[in-house]
C-alpha cells in the first residue's frame, strides 16, 4: 500500500485502500499497523486534522477498529 507523508510529531506516513478499507499508518517510532474495515470517512478526517496524532487517538486507536503489526 503506498502510503503518503503527514506532517506529525507521531506519524510519519499514512496510507488508505479504499476497495479493502484498509488504513495504514506509519508511526515514529518505525512500527507499521494497518487498521481494517475503516470507513473512507476516518481517513479524510485524519488527512485533514490539525493534528494527525491527536486525531489517531480519539478517533482510530480508541475506536476499535481490529488491527494487526505490519512491522
Amino acid at each position: 500500500m503506498r502510503r503518503e507523508p503527514v506532517d506529525s510529531e507521531a506519524l510519519v506516513s499514512v496510507g488508505y485502500d479504499r476497495d479493502t478499507r484498509e488504513l495504514e499508518i506509519e508511526f515514529t517510532s518505525g512500527a507499521v499497523y494497518r487498521y481494517l474495515d475503516v470507513p473512507e470517512s476516518v481517513h479524510v478526517g485524519l488527512m485533514t486534522a490539525a493534528s494527525h496524532g491527536e486525531f489517531f487517538a480519539h478517533h482510530i486507536r480508541d475506536a476499535g477498529f481490529d488491527f494487526h503489526q505490519l512491522h
